[in-house]
């Protein structure tokens, strides 16, 4: 049995938003009588960590506890526009359509704040705790809770926001092609090490090191997992997930997990090094960018790099690189791939 060990780096510039048609998105935030706050998004959380994200961010722009800012996204035929949870946007989107529909709630808050407490807007602050007071008059204070109250069975007020973000579109000038098609880059790059069985075509990878430019770490805990599971996603683009088409139809012919296979724990490292450069994006106010598919497809380039390196060079022409690829290639016979017929006629 032989065993080949070889090293892959790849990066990845990605952009994160578009200009199909000024790629918006919007948010309503509404306070509830009880003093907590609604934000409706149709914007959907697929498991990337989206309404814990949103509630963080509608938390700060507030001045009011997370635990008190409940996230909906619950339908998208009744709820705000939203272009698409996709891109690797909804972060970048989502988050600043949050900040401005925020803004103004938070706005319309402390004006019932200030009539209760007969002072002007500008002398009020929020202490992040559901207490709103006087600057440097911290005993004369209302709670969140009672201001809301008051909005809604005293003053006959509503305390909401609405928010939109909207990059302008970019059509492509005629003459020169140029455009702006994009909000901001988002980057990844990935270091890993493999070792290949050139009797059996196994790869196993040893070790995976990844490192995201995404702008603001918003929850870190979060980033790590959403690295780490973009990650894995792209061993499966690079060693096992095959797609198949009827030519004919466009129909998927493996659509299922059994013969299109997922990487599962038992294919990766047991320690992934990951890590994000944290440093804000300057082109929108939460600072954050996209990272779900940059890290995908820095981690799929990276192993196939690692493959090549084992194998001497050998550089394949299509993915992913499955055993009987590999066998070929360090037997040095042709590969027994050929183009399917299926469906033709």
């Amino acid at each position: 049995m032989t065993k080949l060990r070889g090293t892959g780096f790849a990066a990845v510039n990605y952009p994160t938003g578009m200009h199909l048609g000024g790629d918006p998105t919007q948010s309503l935030v509404h306070a509830t009588t009880s003093g907590n706050f609604v934000v409706t998004m149709s914007s959907v959380d697929l498991g990337q960590g989206l309404k814990t994200i949103l509630a963080q961010i509608a938390a700060e722009a507030l001045g009011v506890p997370y635990e008190t800012v409940i996230v909906d996204t619950g339908d998208t035929d009744t709820g705000p526009h939203c272009t698409g949870t996709f891109a690797s946007r909804t972060t970048h989107r989502a988050g600043n359509a949050v900040i401005m529909a925020a803004t103004e709630a938070r706005k319309a808050m402390l004006e019932v704040a200030a009539e209760k407490l007969e002072v002007s807007v500008e002398d009020l602050e929020t202490d992040g705790q559901g207490n709103i007071h006087v600057v440097g008059v911290e005993e004369k204070s209302i709670s969140v809770a009672e201001t809301a109250g008051a909005a809604h069975f005293e003053l006959g007020k509503t305390i909401s926001g609405r928010g939109i973000y909207l990059k302008p579109p970019s059509p492509m000038d005629p003459d020169t092609g140029e455009s702006d098609p994009d909000s901001t880059q988002a980057h990844a790059c990935t270091v890993a090490d493999v070792e290949v069985d050139t009797e059996t075509g196994k790869v196993e990878v040893l070790e995976h090191v990844e490192v995201a430019d995404c702008g603001t770490a918003v929850h870190p805990q979060s980033l790590a997992t959403q690295i780490k599971g973009g990650a894995v996603m792209g061993y499966g683009m690079a060693l096992s997930e095959r797609y198949v088409f009827d030519p004919k139809l466009g129909m998927s012919l493996n659509g299922s997990l059994h013969n299109s296979r997922p990487r599962t724990i038992l294919d990766v490292p047991s320690e992934m090094t990951v890590t994000n450069v944290d440093k804000p994006d300057t082109s929108n106010p939460d600072g954050a960018k996209g990272v779900g598919e940059p890290v995908q497809g820095a981690a799929t380039a990276a192993i196939l790099v690692a493959i090549s390196d084992a194998l001497g060079g050998h550089m394949f022409n299509r993915t992913p690189v499955v055993p009987d690829m590999i066998i070929n290639a360090a037997a040095g016979r042709p590969q027994s791939y050929k183009p399917l017929a299926v469906n033709t006629q």
